[in-house]
C-alpha cells in the first residue's frame, strides 16, 4: 500500500488537537443546553456561572 510523506504529520497533528476539539465541542454543548434550559432549578444552578462567562440568560 502506498502511504504518502504529507499523512503521517496530519494524522499525528489530529491525534493531537481531537481531544481539545471534542472538550471545546462538549463545553459548548453543555452552556447551549443550560443556557436555554426551561427548568428553573438548571437555570438557577448555572445562573451566576453563564453571566461570569458572558452568556446572556435574560
Amino acid at each position: 500500500m502506498y502511504t504518502s510523506a504529507y499523512t503521517r504529520p496530519l494524522s499525528a497533528a489530529l491525534v493531537k488537537v481531537a481531544p481539545f476539539a471534542v472538550a471545546i465541542l462538549a463545553g459548548c454543548a453543555l452552556l447551549w443546553i443550560t443556557g436555554f434550559a426551561p427548568l428553573p432549578a438548571v437555570h438557577d444552578a448555572v445562573h451566576d456561572v453563564r453571566h461570569a462567562a458572558g452568556f446572556p440568560c435574560h
